[in-house]
């Protein structure tokens, strides 16, 4: 067993897979294909302007913001964001993108102790992150006691829960990441990875296991997630979907393959009692 003082946290490790020139489009569904990427930029707007028509303003808090592919929209739909990011070379690249827009802030949270601050936002944002979170009902439910009144809770591209999920699914989705590994010329890393995660045995010391840290608890139990949020807005809307790296097996799948991942959107924040 791993030493626990050697062990790297999930922070360190997180920064390990997004270090410095790393490219988050490559093997990112919800950025590389066009269909995806719409849908949560719609999304995003659709949130600031039902948040700002209810209070009147909209700051956002987005976790995990990468190298900032949706921040952009965010600001530009009229909100104020705050950016945390575990990646201290993606922390950077998120400060000089934004240096002279003044509705964007960017803090690094190399270990997410900034998530459990208690200052009220109007909304929270979490783009293809909670899977990345070991304790993410726990994360989710305090991040909802800082949305104000009014406000929502958006969270996209986060892999189904895997015992939900009927075989075929299950198999498509490890082939279509198989034939895509073998596009890139990096099969053989790929099957390496997908040999431990099918024996359930993963190298607590390598970040390609646990940054992914979804293959380590068996995906994110979107029906959990739905039921915490119902608890605390008017409306929550779940939305399953397949998705891929391949451009040509996301087109195919979203005809005829059977749903992988899914998002969230809760509207609404009741005032507490």
């Amino acid at each position: 067993m791993t030493d626990m003082l050697s062990r790297p946290t999930i922070g360190e490790l997180q920064e390990r897979a997004h270090h410095e020139g790393h490219d988050y489009a490559k093997g990112s569904p919800h950025i590389r294909h066009h269909r995806i990427r719409e849908r949560v930029i719609a999304g995003l707007h659709t949130l600031v302007g039902e948040v700002t028509a209810r209070t009147g303003r909209c700051r956002v808090l987005e976790v995990g913001a990468g190298h900032g592919t949706f921040t952009d929209h965010l600001a530009a739909a009229g909100a104020s964001v705050e950016v945390t990011e575990m990646s201290a070379p993606s922390a950077a690249v998120l400060r000089h993108r934004f240096r002279n827009n003044p509705r964007v802030t960017v803090t690094h949270d190399p270990e997410g102790g900034q998530l459990l601050r208690t200052d009220q936002v109007d909304a929270v944002v979490c783009i293809s992150v909670l899977h990345h979170i070991p304790d993410y009902l726990g994360t989710v439910g305090h991040l909802v006691t800082r949305i104000a009144p009014g406000g929502a809770f958006f969270s996209v591209q986060d892999p189904l829960w895997y015992p939900r999920r009927s075989g075929a699914s299950m198999r498509l989705d490890r082939g279509a990441y198989l034939l895509w590994r073998l596009g890139q010329g990096d099969l053989r890393r790929g099957l390496a990875t997908r040999v431990r995660r099918l024996r359930g045995h993963y190298d607590e010391t390598n970040e390609a296991d646990m940054a992914e840290y979804h293959v380590v608890r068996q995906g994110v139990d979107e029906v959990a997630l739905r039921e915490l949020l119902s608890a605390a807005f008017e409306r929550v809307e779940l939305r399953r979907y397949w998705s891929t790296q391949s451009g040509v097996l996301q087109s195919l799948g979203e005809r005829l393959a059977p749903a992988t991942t899914f998002g969230l959107y809760a509207r609404n924040r009741r005032p507490e009692d």
